[in-house]
């Protein structure tokens, strides 16, 4: 079985080549990545899909973040690879379109000694009547949060969340 790719990029997004991608998590290198979060409109008001990290994933175990989230394969469209990683990580597949609706490249040096630095893509859907079936290996639980109390719990616990998570919900309230 082939090792997995990440693409690494430059700042504006050009591709520069692949590495192996805990090696690229170990350098701290440029590379693509999608953050995909799904939302839904209420009474109430608007419901964002989370998903609290599988507490053996290779970083960032337990902590709440995005529906999903990785990295494209090379030659791989960002929305197909959000499509692709919806199925992988929480057993949805109803959905068929998402929009990419900001980038924006961020480092943070993460627990395992690895540093995540991504040119990220938010890619979204407002959704409704989904099948969430987690892959426990990837996903240790999830709910849907009110957009209200979400923003706030980003503001007063940010330790419960992964380091991308704050800015992914910024771009989607701006956007959405």
């Amino acid at each position: 079985m082939a090792q997995e790719q990440v693409v690494l990029v430059d700042p504006q997004g050009r591709i520069l080549g692949s590495q192996e991608k805990m090696q690229a998590h170990r350098d701290g290198a440029l590379h693509l990545a999608f953050s995909v979060l799904l939302y839904r409109e209420r009474a109430g008001g608007r419901e964002f899909l989370m998903q609290q990290r599988a507490r053996g994933k290779y970083h960032s175990g337990g902590l709440w973040t995005n529906t999903c989230c990785s990295h494209p394969r090379q030659e791989e469209p960002l929305e197909q690879a959000g499509i692709r990683r919806l199925a992988e990580e929480m057993g949805i597949t109803g959905v068929t379109r998402l929009d990419d609706i900001a980038r924006f490249i961020y480092r943070a040096e993460l627990d395992n000694q690895l540093i995540e630095h991504e040119l990220d893509h938010v890619l979204v859907a407002c959704v409704s009547g989904l099948e969430i079936v987690p892959n426990p290996d990837e996903v240790m639980a999830h709910c849907w949060w009110p957009e209200e109390k979400l923003a706030q719990a980003v503001v007063e616990t940010p330790e419960r969340f992964t380091a991308w998570f704050p800015q992914v919900l910024a771009y989607v309230q701006e956007a959405c």
